[in-house]
């Protein structure tokens, strides 16, 4: 099979807006004292997760509804704790995953040293022999020899931090060594890998619905953005040119291409007219619309579902983050790879995990009669290389940049350090904290669902 890119209109959608990277969660000053996979961690509330989510984790990933919903609140909870060893361990840290049912997070470090902050921290440590800082380094090299023109028969490479190494996907042996070598990188920290693997994209505004190019050809859109009063979506940049015009799954005219980039990344963003209004929701088709509530990015080994106008829904895992991947119009980089099968028209979608967003659909392998290899290009990359704000649901403005000087009534407040199982009020409103923190300007607990949850 082909390597193609992925194209079909993700209908722009709710008028809420918040801050890029709000809920990157980067800054955390605390984390959790208590193991994520703890079966006494509070779920996540069943409104969070759609019934249309929650038959295609069942249907992809043999998980019920109960199993869905903690498995989702043990990840939201991994992704913090994660980022906050990151920050922490500095040089020494060499990338996050988690794994099992139960979704259990292990750390790894190349400082032995530190394996008591990491279990600690309530995760599981593992010491290898590289950091991530250094892995992502060969990456880059291969990246840099990639750009001029892109290796043959090499589809795929990426960082994959169970292994500890950098893995190169090629059709032959010699093909991946040749392009190793011609990077110039150290063959100790490189496995080639045989692999049949063609990756393509998938080209055929609530996210997940279609949209059509100058009248010809379809993508998905992925989700509802504002850039200051414009509103908008972000989508696939293999779906369009800047200029290209968009009708909508209806065929109305709908906006243009303002921001777009392929080859080297995969992504753009369409403004649209006054006609279509943005809601912070992912199509369900047929089972409920998914609520977009932030867009905290989930680690290696995390769930993820997919929405796009050719196969609807369908779910999978994370497997490397990171990763490069030759189409035959050229090479991108920063994309992730996951399990989640796609086909031509979701180009663009929306990938999403439980309800925070994670990225637009690329391209991949296979189908979803047979399966498949797909990777999608971060959202967060996205939003701040065009100055976007992500429309969510709960937020009804801007997070503030400074604390505001009249905030809303309730026990919440910036700066004080909350512990796990900690409760506050904040706008009428009761919460418990899920993940150990020290409050920042604009992570309120309406929204930073990743922290509290309504009670």
């Amino acid at each position: 099979m082909e390597r193609t890119t992925l194209r079909r209109r993700a209908l722009a959608v709710g008028t809420a807006t918040v801050a890029v990277g709000a809920l990157a969660l980067a800054g955390l000053t605390g984390v959790a004292s208590a193991d994520p996979a703890d079966s006494t961690a509070p779920p996540v509330s069943a409104d969070s997760l759609s019934p249309g989510l929650l038959a295609a984790m069942e249907r992809d990933l043999g998980l019920d509804a109960d199993d869905a919903r903690s498995r989702m609140a043990n990840e939201y909870r991994a992704a913090a704790v994660a980022a906050g060893l990151e920050k922490s361990l500095g040089a020494d840290f060499a990338g996050a995953r988690v794994g099992g049912a139960r979704a259990t997070l292990t750390v790894s470090t190349t400082d032995a040293s530190q394996t008591a902050r990491i279990t600690g921290a309530g995760a599981r440590a593992e010491v290898v022999a590289h950091s991530l800082d250094r892995l992502e380094g060969v990456k880059e090299s291969l990246d840099r020899a990639a750009r001029g023109e892109a290796p043959k028969d090499v589809p795929v490479w990426y960082v994959d931090v169970e292994a500890n190494r950098v893995v190169v996907n090629a059709a032959t042996t010699a093909a991946g060594t040749a392009f190793r070598k011609a990077a110039g990188v150290d063959s100790s920290l490189v496995t080639v890998a045989r692999s049949a693997e063609k990756p393509r994209t998938f080209a055929d505004l609530r996210g997940g619905d279609a949209y059509y190019m100058n009248g010809s050809g379809r993508c998905s859109i992925g989700f509802s953005v504002k850039r200051g009063t414009q509103n908008g979506f972000a989508t696939a940049g293999h779906c369009g040119r800047v200029g290209t015009t968009t009708n909508g799954f209806n065929q109305q005219a709908q906006g243009t291409f303002q921001g777009s980039t392929f080859p080297g990344r995969d992504y753009a963003w369409v403004a649209t007219n006054a006609n279509w209004t943005p809601r912070p929701t992912v199509n369900g088709y047929g089972r409920g619309d998914v609520a977009v509530a932030g867009s905290t990015a989930s680690v290696v080994g995390a769930s993820v579902c997919r929405s796009g106008s050719t196969t609807g829904w369908h779910c999978g895992t994370i497997q490397q983050l990171n990763t490069s991947v030759t189409y035959p119009e050229g090479t991108i980089s920063g994309v992730t790879r996951t399990s989640v099968c796609a086909e031509p028209g979701d180009s663009g979608g929306s990938y999403i995990s439980g309800n925070q967003a994670q990225g637009v659909t690329s391209g991949g392998s296979g189908t979803c009669s047979s399966g498949g290899t797909t990777y999608f290009q971060p959202l967060n990359p996205l939003l701040q290389a065009y100055g976007l704000t992500l429309v969510t649901s709960g937020t009804p403005t801007d997070p503030p940049t400074t604390p505001p000087t009249d905030p809303p009534g309730g026990t919440w407040a910036a700066g004080t350090a909350y512990a796990a199982g900690a409760t506050v009020t904040y706008d009428g409103a009761a919460y418990r904290c899920l993940q150990a923190h020290t409050a920042q300007p604009g992570w309120t607990p309406a929204a930073v669902p990743a922290l509290w949850q309504r009670i």
